[in-house]
């Protein structure tokens, strides 16, 4: 039985803090990088609530003046295209839901919430829009508060801390959490090291590429484990002493 709270799903909270706590960092590092860049801070600051999806708002603060707005709308879509198949993959279970989730849910979709909800395709609509709703909250207010907090101590950070290898900081509890077969091992074995050998990519590319890659590779990988399931066993003969 789902133990709820009123609205809130406590099972939800519960898997969602384990996922949330990588993601400090990087909200952190977004905080700063807010700092430093060239946009106002108000401005910056208001891409986290706004935006909410760690990458595209780290490409929005880094390339404020020194690219065009045209060239930060076609770095941010090509960034947040995966966002496509987690909507294909989750249409279904939305497809049962009220208006108001079907339109306010997608604002929390972000890399974290999917690999959650995907773990529970036999959820009842209203127990899915529970778990849903209240994983995408957990999620929403730790990133409000991380930005912030590091755009006050932005200044007192050290400078070892890469913006480049933030994202690798937040996908390590991802992966922790989300692997549970094979193929998904695959997809993030391939995944995470294509993205590290392409990370220097402009435009944060590396995250589709290594996405994309990770895809095909899972994708391979359930074709190789369900065919070998499907294949009859070989039959054992006994043979006589």
């Amino acid at each position: 039985m789902v133990r709820t709270s009123g609205f809130i799903d406590r099972r939800a909270v519960a898997d969602a803090v384990p996922l949330a706590i990588p993601a400090l960092p990087f909200g952190f590092v977004i905080g700063v990088a807010i700092v430093e860049s060239e946009m106002p801070t108000w401005a910056g600051w208001a891409t986290a609530p706004l935006v909410f999806a760690g990458a595209a708002q780290l490409a929005i603060v880094t390339l404020a003046g020194t690219a065009s707005v045209w060239a930060i709308i076609a770095a941010v879509f090509v960034i947040n295209s995966r966002h496509v198949m987690y909507s294909a993959a989750l249409a279904p279970a939305f497809r049962h839901q009220p208006r108001w989730i079907r339109w306010l849910g997608p604002a929390v979709l972000i890399d974290q919430v999917f690999a959650l909800v995907s773990l529970r395709p036999d959820a009842s609509p209203r127990e899915f829009r529970r778990y849903f709703v209240s994983v995408g909250l957990v999620f929403y207010t730790v990133w409000n508060i991380a930005v912030p907090l590091g755009m006050a101590v932005g200044p007192v950070i050290p400078e070892s801390w890469r913006l480049d290898f933030a994202p690798p900081i937040m996908f390590v509890g991802l992966v922790l959490m989300g692997v549970r077969r094979i193929p998904a091992g695959v997809a993030a074995i391939v995944g995470g090291t294509v993205a590290l050998l392409t990370v220097q990519l402009p435009d944060r590319l590396c995250i589709v590429i290594g996405a994309s890659a990770g895809v095909v590779a899972g994708a391979a990988a359930e074709f190789v484990v369900a065919r070998g399931e499907s294949d009859p066993l070989p039959e054992l003969i006994e043979v006589e002493r």
